[in-house]
């Protein structure tokens, strides 16, 4: 049976393409969303971009009709501009202020109630990102729908770059024996990703344990190769930890994700592998340092100053970090020593649109507040001979319009895990403090 799909605003602000996310049904925009997203059009970020994107989609479709009458899609369906749909009279009786969600709202109530008179009656479904606009359809008697096609993942098959096998204690002395192990003699023989880290144990429950790392095929198992020394004072405090340090320091694997939440020593960790490879053992020129200027709660709005003077605030959590690293006493001192080093840079991801960055080590600190088509966009910035690090919490997203399953870190994590040219690892354990362990568990 065919149904009726009413779009709120914030579904084709995070997808311009949603329209053709609907297979063969009806798609209907309400005219007030078209009003909506005119006021977004001249935004400079992403929501400006999709604003004009779905802007010059409709646009191109009235090439083929009337948008208020529907248009046929070449992918099946069809959509259609609603104007207005009878009244706001329905809607009054319930909600009586007449807002642009309630207008939405009218829409797709009005239909859903013309619906129910005919024999053939369609399902009318209420489509929005927004909360609190599902559950006002649902106080109506609409169905309304997250919009989940911009997904890119459950929450139940997160890849986490590691696995746990309890094995016979043979297999583990055949490992140490042989320095390598095939992924075929495992237990249930698991498919391996590349780069994916195993840790077996002994199913007879006593301590033997080893950690292993699959080749870039995922079907040989061999040893870690980084040491247990410490890099520019860091060293690693759990297996995870572990994992993530032979990523960052192996200079055969260019792109390298890591996620955990808050504490668990992912940007340290980073910057720690950034340093030693760029300052110790110059295999890069340079250490490129940036993250996205999203607020957390409300914005503090214009800073004075020049850029790096109103970048700072944005970029004090890398400036905390190297503090650490560098083991500096004074405030100031992490200046004079940037300056005077002059191979570390560190900057706002608005600027990096155009550029090409070969021959350095970059490091996207809260990679999670970035969309689909940012980090594509910073990606493929990538030049020859540099590694890009993407570190960030899916737990902990300020952009208005994304989630823990359709953020950009998580989108490169799922569509590179099957890639020899990439590894991921998510920390779990939190080593900033007990307190922050506690409130990153509970809170």
């Amino acid at each position: 049976m065919k149904k009726i799909y009413v779009l709120d605003t914030n579904v084709l602000l995070q997808d311009p393409n949603a329209v053709y996310a609907f297979e063969d049904n009806l798609v209907v925009i309400p005219a007030v969303v078209l009003e909506e997203i005119d006021s977004k059009k001249r935004n400079a970020d992403e929501i400006g971009r999709n604003a004009r994107y779905v802007s010059r989609l409709l646009d191109s479709l009235r090439a083929k009709g009337h948008l208020y009458e529907g248009i046929e899609l070449e992918r099946g369906g069809s959509v259609k501009v609603e104007l207005n749909h009878r009244s706001f009279l329905k809607m009054q009786e319930v909600f009586g202020e007449t807002t642009n969600d309630n207008r939405i709202l009218a829409v797709a109530l009005n239909y859903h109630l013309e619906e129910q008179n005919k024999p053939d009656a369609k399902p009318v479904v209420l489509v929005s990102k927004d909360t609190l606009v599902r559950i006002k359809a649902d106080v109506l008697g609409i169905h309304a729908e997250d919009y989940l096609t911009d997904r890119i993942v459950n929450d139940t098959d997160m890849y986490t770059g590691n696995v746990t096998l309890d094995v016979q204690p043979a297999v583990i002395d055949e490992f140490y024996s042989h320095r390598a192990l095939s992924a075929s003699s495992l237990p249930r023989s698991p498919a391996l990703y590349p780069h994916e880290f195993v840790i077996l144990k002994d199913e007879m429950g006593s301590s033997k344990s080893a950690l292993l790392k699959a080749d870039a095929g995922g079907n040989k198992l061999e040893p870690l190769k980084l040491s247990t020394e410490p890099i520019w004072g860091i060293a690693a405090r759990n297996a995870q930890q572990r994992m993530a340090l032979e990523l960052l320091l192996n200079d055969d694997i260019p792109l390298v994700t890591l996620s955990g939440k808050a504490g668990t020593g992912k940007t340290l960790m980073a910057l720690a592998a950034g340093l030693i490879k760029t300052e110790d053992e110059h295999k890069y020129k340079k250490l490129l340092i940036a993250r996205p200027v999203v607020p957390m709660g409300k914005d503090i709005g214009y800073l004075p100053g020049e850029k790096e003077e109103k970048l700072r605030p944005w970029m004090q959590p890398i400036y905390d970090n190297l503090e650490f690293l560098f083991n500096t006493k004074r405030s100031g001192d992490i200046d004079k020593i940037l300056a005077g080093m002059g191979s570390i840079q560190v900057e706002a991801l608005t600027y990096i649109r155009g550029r090409s960055i070969p021959g350095q080590f970059i490091i996207i600190d809260e990679a999670q507040n970035l969309s689909r088509h940012e980090v594509k966009t910073i990606v493929s910035r990538v030049g020859e001979g540099s590694k890009i690090v993407l570190v960030g919490d899916p737990e902990q997203i300020d952009h208005p319009y994304l989630d823990a399953f359709s953020n950009g870190l998580t989108y490169v994590v799922e569509k590179f895990k099957d890639q020899s040219l990439s590894g991921h690892i998510m920390l779990e354990k939190g080593e900033r403090s007990r307190l922050a362990q506690l409130a990153a568990d509970l809170l």
